[in-house]
Order: structure tokens, then sequence, then C-alpha cells
């Protein structure tokens, strides 16, 4: 029994606890779904959701200054190692709560990651240089998992995953905001030739529609005037029978 429940325990201390911050109901179950039933990692996920920014300062403001030092932080405190923020919130934005929580001064920061539903290259810019350490778009993917548990503070070695989040954070910081535009543009271009395609081929076939209106529309022409001459002819007949 002593062992099963020192496992139970290990298991919690190896898991990586999410915050999970979003003001919609349906996104944040979506989020803990996905997050409690990935198995795609050596640690599971332990998920704590809030529908604010303000609760999530709550939980992490002045009097969790320094949760994540395991020594420091007491058993009824919450404890760390990533931040999922949703962007667009009421009062409280995910930029804001994400410039707030850099400001705690902690000895280990609490990475954060912003994710949103609309692909804005200034607001991914934006949120970068503030210190998120990605960017996702919404909704959450079993591939972007792995993405959160390389840049959480979970407790673990954290050479590999840290060595791979800073790179990965770098880059897209050092990245200018003109080639993502590029990136989203050339992706407009494509939405672009795709609509011109089938307009392109809505043309071909309104071609061969009018075409055939058009002959229908000459035989028919044609129908009437040979029914006018017929029927000239036949009364012509008529009355040259009947005057003789």
């Amino acid at each position: 029994m002593g062992a099963g429940g020192e496992g139970d325990a290990a298991a919690a201390a190896a898991a990586v606890r999410v915050l999970v911050v979003d003001d919609s109901p349906i996104d944040r179950k979506v989020v803990e779904l996905l997050l409690r039933n990935h198995k795609g990692g050596a640690a599971p996920f332990h998920v704590t959701v809030v529908d604010s920014g303000k609760k999530a300062m709550e939980l992490l403001g002045p009097k969790g200054q320094g949760r994540l030092d395991s020594s420091s932080a007491d058993a009824n405190e919450l404890t760390v190692d990533i931040v999922l923020t949703d962007y667009c919130m009421p009062e409280m934005t995910g930029y804001d709560l994400l410039k707030a929580i850099k400001a705690l001064s902690s000895p280990n920061p609490i990475p954060v990651v912003v994710m949103s539903s609309e692909n804005e290259p200034q607001r991914i810019s934006r949120c970068l240089t503030a210190g998120a350490e990605d960017f996702i778009l919404k909704p959450l993917k079993s591939k972007d998992v792995q993405r959160l548990r390389n840049c959480s503070n979970s407790g673990k070695p954290k050479d590999t995953d840290d060595a791979q989040c800073k790179s990965l954070s770098s880059r897209r910081k050092m990245m200018p905001s003109d080639q993502i535009a590029k990136k989203a543009t050339s992706e407009q271009r494509s939405q672009i030739t795709k609509v011109a395609m089938v307009l392109n081929a809505s043309s071909i076939e309104l071609s061969h529609y009018f075409q055939f209106l058009f002959k229908f529309i000459l035989l028919a022409y044609a129908v009437l005037c040979l029914g006018e001459l017929l029927n000239r002819w036949s009364n012509s007949s008529f009355l040259s029978l009947w005057s003789s």
C-alpha cells in the first residue's frame, strides 16, 4: 500500500502542471480533455482551468511568487509548469496576462504559451516579443501538445527541453514581422488562386450555357419565321381558291 502511494506521489510530481486560461467554456473543455488524454509523453498532464486572466493572477500573483520552487511552496499552493492562455478575453487579454506573469519576481519564470483562433502576424510578433514561449492557433491539436511539453518547467532535467524551447522562442523573436506577413500573404495568394480557378471553371460553364441559349433562341426564331411563312402561304392559297 505504501509503495502504491509513493508511486502515485511520484507520478503526480512528474506530471506537467498546466494552467489553462480561456473565457470560452467549450474551448476550455476541449483543451482539458486533449491534455488529459494525451499519451505521447512520459509524464501526464495535470490541468487546472480558469475562465479569466484575473483568476489566473489570483493563483499566480504576489502570494504565489516562487511557487515553482518546491522548497518554498506550501502544500495548498498551486504549482504551475506552464500557462496556456487565450489571447482574446474580456477585461484582461492574454497579452496583458502574459506581461503580468513575466513581471512576477519568481526565480523560475513561468513559461507562457498564447493561443488564438486568428492568425495575425502582428499579434504573434507582439506576444513573442513580450516573452511568450510559443503561439499556437486554435483549435489545439494533438501535434501541438508536444510543443507545450517542451516549453514547460516540469521538474525533470530541463537542459534539452529548455534549449529547444529557447531556441524556438529566440528564432521567432528574431523573425521580422514582414517575413511573418509574407507567409500570411502567400497563404492568402493560395486562397485567391483557388477562388480564381473556381471562377474560371464557372465562367467556362457559363460560356457553354450562353452558347446553348443563343442556339436555342436562333432555332426558336427560325421556327417562328417558318410558321409565319407557312401561314402566309396557306392564306394566299386559300384566297386564290376562293376567288376562282
